[in-house]
């Protein structure tokens, strides 16, 4: 089973609805982690304009996430919801492909800290290492020309959060990123060769 972060990026990109139909068919094999997209910027916005504490912010991005996976089950339905590690895996065994929605099993998460420089990224990170999974897979805009790339630069480069690398340490599940105008290519090969491959800082 991979772990398959699908970036908000994604929210203006005509690839989307492609990279949804492509993942509805790995019954049984992947776990969608959304990220929150322009529902997250709304929440920063909310927190500059109002000053909220970064707990009520981290909250509302939490939400935010789920806002854009209930977006992405909106528009391809062969995917399901699923609110906890608990509903994942019955998905998983029923063959479906479910969206991971984390607000209720990470607020008040101790191992989670409550800042912007936790995002979906890391989340996704951690529940790879929860579920067990055999990869986990970065899909975003962003365009990496090497075959291999240190977490470390990545978060330097604004690619990924800037706790991916300390959440990327402790895990040995194989990480990858691949661009999202790359799916004609992968639709012809799968996903298992393709990508930069991220590696974790010692």
């Amino acid at each position: 089973m991979w772990v398959v972060k699908l970036g908000g990026s994604l929210y203006e990109s005509h690839y989307l609805p492609r990279w949804l139909q492509r993942l509805a068919t790995y019954e049984g094999q992947i776990v969608i982690v959304p990220g929150g997209g322009p529902f997250a910027d709304q929440v920063r916005h909310a927190q500059n304009r109002w000053r909220i504490a970064d707990a009520c912010a981290h909250a509302m991005a939490l939400l935010a996430m789920e806002q854009f996976g209930r977006l992405l089950q909106g528009l391809e339905p062969r995917l399901c919801l699923a609110a906890s590690r608990k509903d994942i895996k019955q998905a998983l065994s029923q063959q479906r492909v479910p969206i991971w929605l984390p607000a209720a099993e990470l607020l008040d998460q101790p191992a989670i800290p409550e800042s912007w420089e936790v995002t979906s990224d890391s989340l996704a990170v951690w529940l790879s290492g929860q579920l067990k999974a055999r990869r986990l897979v970065l899909i975003k805009q962003a365009r990496l020309s090497e075959p291999v790339i240190s977490a470390r630069a990545l978060a330097a480069q604004g690619i990924v959060d800037a706790a991916f690398p300390h959440f990327l340490h402790s895990l040995t599940v194989p990480c990858y990123c691949i661009t999202a105008d790359d799916y004609l290519q992968i639709t012809r090969t799968g996903m298992a060769n393709m990508g930069t491959r991220i590696c974790p800082d010692k």
